[in-house]
């Protein structure tokens, strides 16, 4: 069944380059454009760069998939992520607190690729728990 298989390429995103942090299985996951929505996209080179500030900030990271639902060509995904603030982020020196954030994603696969990602992050219960 596609949605399943659709699932399973999401959940790798989650467990394989966010938990796992193996940027390189973001070739392939993703098409070599992401639509973001709002008429913004990223080079898949730049989604592994901001990956990569993502560990460097958060380096023991675990994100845990509470609820994925497919239908058609996309997939959605309520996770929550738990880390320890060891390196700069978006300008903020590292804290050393330990946070937990929650978010939705929404993927569309196209060509059995990540072509699209919705997000609604809550950015700013992140950074109360920062304290900034």
């Amino acid at each position: 069944m596609a949605t399943e298989a659709n699932k399973a390429l999401v959940r790798r995103h989650y467990e394989e380059v966010l938990t796992g942090k193996n940027v390189v299985v973001i070739d392939e996951l993703y098409a070599p454009v992401i639509d973001l929505g709002g008429g913004t996209s990223m080079e898949r080179e730049q989604f592994k760069a901001v990956a990569g500030m993502m560990h460097t900030a958060f380096p023991d990271v675990v994100v845990i998939v509470q609820d994925q639902i497919a239908e058609g060509d996309k997939v959605v995904t309520r996770w929550t992520a738990q880390a320890t603030h060891q390196g700069d982020f978006m300008g903020v020196p590292a804290t050393g607190k330990r946070v937990t954030v929650k978010a939705i994603h929404i993927h569309q696969i196209v060509g059995g690729r990540i072509a699209a990602l919705w997000e609604e992050f809550d950015m700013f219960g992140l950074m109360q728990q920062l304290e900034v």
